[in-house]
């Protein structure tokens, strides 16, 4: 059985440092990677890491970049997003999305196109807050 559990969110200040933790199950981060992304509240879900091309190369979001690092630990099977100096505008839920590191046809048409990209599992998101 399939999980992702995404934890570490927390209320924190501007400025501050929190590294979010996305432990998964059901699947090796061999065959998968995880990408990252976060929905405001009254806004659609964005992405903060993730692919951009067939070659499986990623980006970090314009917003971010600089102060975001995701990084993974295959022997805890867990995924990190690591966000420093952050402000408030990241206050948001944030998400870890499972892909398979070997892509099939529709998933590279999908990149291609610039369509959306289908993830095969999803974490139930953990709330990061900014606020003094």
């Amino acid at each position: 059985q399939v999980h992702l559990v995404e934890s570490g969110g927390a209320l924190v200040q501007p400025g501050g440092s929190l590294r979010l933790s996305c432990a998964v199950s059901g699947f090796s981060l061999d065959d998968y990677a995880i990408d990252w992304f976060r929905q405001a509240p009254g806004k659609e879900r964005e992405g903060v890491f993730y692919i951009v091309g067939n070659d499986g190369s990623t980006t970090y979001a314009d917003s971010v970049k600089g102060r975001f690092t995701v990084s993974s630990d295959k022997t805890l099977n867990t995924a990190y997003l690591q966000m420093n100096n952050l402000k408030s505008e990241d206050t948001a839920v944030y998400y870890c999305a499972a892909r398979p590191i070997s892509l099939d046809y529709e998933r590279q048409l999908s990149i291609y196109l610039g369509s959306e990209f289908k993830y095969d599992f999803w974490g139930q998101g953990t709330q990061v807050t900014v606020s003094s």
